[in-house]
């Protein structure tokens, strides 16, 4: 019995123990609260008077501008009474006095004669400017002629005709000598461009920028004195690159010909008869000379002693022309586009 009682009386202790804790905690709890809610009231009433206190001093400050009523009314009429502003008044009769006044039949006569004179003039400067301008269109026009007669070097007829001028069709071939060791390496010699007729437009050779171990004069033509007489090689390039742009390119293994000018063009604007596959049925599937195949299609010799430039772009043009209707339609389709006309210019 008595060790229940012990028991059940530290029971009772510890639930006495722990409702006067929770006691003091709710106290303890309740004051810091009440602490705390008095420290904000207190700082936040600091610093609301603060401003007010500011404010109510900032009036005091020595920089502060203060305006008095009557002060700058009083400045302003000083100011329009002194000599810094000029009377509208006093300078008016100036200005009038400053010209000489005209009425009746003077005055209206004298007006018409200065108009006449700013019309004539207005007139003089329009016929100036107009014969200034018609000097320069004829100038223009001279230099557009000059240089149309005298397209890199090869001279070409003022005429209406198609000869000698710029087609949307051109042929090129170009000749090389030998460079490097053995002379095995190309150098570009001599070249030569054709329009769709067959006519000789640009025919240039071209100075050596290497030593030429092999002038290959017997497949080139190409001799020492020509290279000599020649034009330079960035003249040449530029010449041709202006002459080819926009065009259609015909030739005979033009990828040769194009790396020796270090030149590109755009491969739809490209016919290489080497590359022609009715071509290549001759040699059953093999590059063909331009040789052969000016033999087997059009029937004539070429390239029998030296090679001519000249000659070999005209053979190029001529095989292209005879195969054009129906090599164009081909390339139409693969591309999916228009058609482009042999017989556009």
């Amino acid at each position: 019995m008595s060790n229940g009682f012990t028991q059940e009386g530290l029971y009772l202790l510890l639930n006495l123990i722990e409702f006067v804790l929770n006691i003091v905690f709710s106290v303890i709890n309740c004051v810091f609260i009440i602490f705390k809610l008095l420290l904000h009231y207190v700082f936040n009433v600091n610093m609301t008077e603060a401003p007010k206190k500011k404010k109510k001093t900032s009036n005091e400050q020595p920089n502060q501008t203060v305006a008095f009523r009557g002060v700058i009314d009083a400045n302003w009429q000083k100011f329009l009474s002194s000599n810094l502003i000029m009377d509208k008044k006093t300078e008016k009769p100036a200005q009038e006095n400053s010209k000489t006044q005209f009425s009746g039949t003077f005055r209206r006569a004298r007006k018409k004669k200065a108009k006449d004179h700013d019309k004539v003039q207005n007139n003089l400067k329009t016929l100036n400017l107009t014969s200034n301008a018609d000097s320069i269109v004829n100038n223009v026009d001279k230099e557009v002629n000059s240089e149309s007669n005298n397209v890199n070097g090869v001279v070409k007829n003022n005429n209406n005709s198609k000869k000698n001028r710029l087609t949307k069709f051109l042929a090129m071939d170009c000749e090389m000598v030998g460079i490097g060791y053995g002379g095995n390496d190309h150098m570009l010699a001599r070249v030569s461009i054709v329009n769709k007729f067959g006519d000789c437009i640009y025919d240039k050779f071209v100075k050596a920028r290497e030593e030429v171990k092999d002038y290959r004069t017997d497949i080139s033509g190409v001799r020492k004195e020509d290279l000599l007489n020649g034009e330079d090689f960035t003249v040449v390039q530029k010449e041709v690159s202006e002459l080819l742009r926009g065009r259609i390119l015909v030739g005979h293994s033009l990828k040769n010909d194009l790396a020796v000018l270090f030149l590109s063009h755009p491969k739809r604007n490209i016919r290489d008869t080497s590359r022609y596959k009715p071509f290549r049925k001759i040699t059953k599937g093999s590059t063909p000379s331009l040789k052969r195949l000016a033999k087997e299609i059009l029937g004539i010799d070429i390239q029998s002693g030296e090679h001519s430039s000249v000659e070999d772009a005209r053979a190029t043009m001529q095989l292209y022309c005879s195969v054009a209707r129906q090599w164009e339609p081909t390339l139409a389709d693969k591309r999916g586009k228009k058609k482009v006309s042999a017989d556009d210019e």
